[in-house]
């Protein structure tokens, strides 16, 4: 079976982003560097792209930010798949009482509205809950709570997904077998019924990437996300906004990199559904 053309574009694409973010920072200057002189400078031989308010390389800044968005994206989607997927499991294998309360609780997460929400916990502040000041404040951390808080919002579709997969699942031959023959429940589910609804969550996951990239952009176009002097696509925005007309590199850069990334996981996402899920895709 070949590969769908947009499973080859959009890995392609993503490959492109991905290098460039990885050989970035070995060709271009220091993101945080600040030089007044060249402040909302054109597009050079020393800035490819131009300067931003402060002097700073857009390059190089775009390049950081591509990190920071692929690394709270791929973290985000993991943790998301990770709780959904529990969840799914524990309320299509049990069933009952459980299969309730667990889609009553997804039910109400998917019912809240979404950016007031994370907008709520994007303002809760680490150090005001016992951490200290210098280790909340640092990078690795605000990095892994942003994606800690969108994860908290974004496992409900994989939890559905996966309970439907192992309803359908847990009626097989080979799942009966097991259990006939005295597996228990731990050993039915990870052994048995996980490697089914396995290729549903890759692609789940997948496609979640591009939306939870728009959600760290917004947050961080909010000033909620990632705060400077990190670079983040988000608050690149957010610069943007105060000379948007006079230099509009500042904004236009980051909006095509979050386009382009956006564009590349959902061919991703699309390809690997056609691939991994081909009877899903012709109903």
């Amino acid at each position: 079976m070949t590969a769908p053309l947009s499973l080859w574009a959009g890995g392609g694409l993503l490959l492109l982003l991905i290098l460039a973010t990885l050989a970035g920072p070995m060709m271009l200057p220091d993101p945080e560097a600040m030089d007044l002189a060249v402040r909302l400078g054109s597009p050079s031989t020393d800035h490819l792209l131009g300067t931003d308010e402060l002097g700073r390389d857009i390059a190089a800044r775009l390049v950081q930010g591509g990190q920071v968005s692929l690394v709270v994206a791929a973290l985000t989607a993991t943790l998301a798949a990770l709780f959904g997927t529990v969840i799914g499991l524990l309320s299509g294998y049990y069933g009952g009482p459980l299969d309730s309360a667990l889609m009553r609780l997804t039910d109400g997460v998917m019912a809240l509205p979404l950016l007031p929400l994370l907008i709520i916990l994007a303002a809760a502040d680490p150090a005001q809950l016992g951490m200290p000041p210098d280790i909340a404040t640092s990078e690795p951390v605000a990095v892994a709570r942003l994606a800690v808080i969108i994860a908290c919002v974004s496992w409900t579709g994989v939890a559905r997904l996966v309970r439907g997969s192992t309803l359908s699942t847990r009626a097989r031959d080979h799942v009966r077998a097991a259990e006939a023959l005295g597996a228990g429940p731990v050993r039915v589910m990870v052994r048995h019924i996980l490697p089914d609804v396995a290729s549903p969550v890759v692609v789940a996951a997948t496609l979640s990437v591009g939306h939870v990239i728009l959600i760290e952009s917004a947050l961080s176009f909010l000033g909620l996300g990632l705060r400077p002097p990190l670079a983040s696509w988000g608050n690149m925005l957010t610069g943007a906004m105060d000379v948007v007309w006079t230099a509009p590199a500042m904004a236009i850069w980051p909006g095509a990199a979050i386009f382009a990334t956006v564009l590349a996981f959902n061919l991703l996402g699309e390809g690997l559904q056609q691939r991994l899920s081909p009877d899903l895709c012709r109903r």
